[in-house]
């Protein structure tokens, strides 16, 4: 059945896209909500280590077993 251009307008008038939410942490990181931030903070905490740090880590790791 053929639908008027009104009633797909109706239909697709909720496809629009949305701006996502956005938080700031105590830090003053801009990081979308219930995720962790760039450098690692969620709520207030560390939650995840420094990449830098574990790649070192890693690297030790794969030399010292040559």
């Amino acid at each position: 059945m053929r639908h008027t251009r009104a009633h797909t307008a109706n239909r697709r008038s909720h496809h629009a896209l949305k701006s996502p939410a956005l938080s700031t942490d105590k830090t003053g990181t801009v990081h979308i909500r219930h995720r962790a931030s760039i450098d690692g903070v969620y709520k207030g905490r560390q939650v995840i280590g420094d990449p830098v740090k574990a790649v070192v880590k890693k690297q030790r790791k794969t030399t010292s077993k040559k």
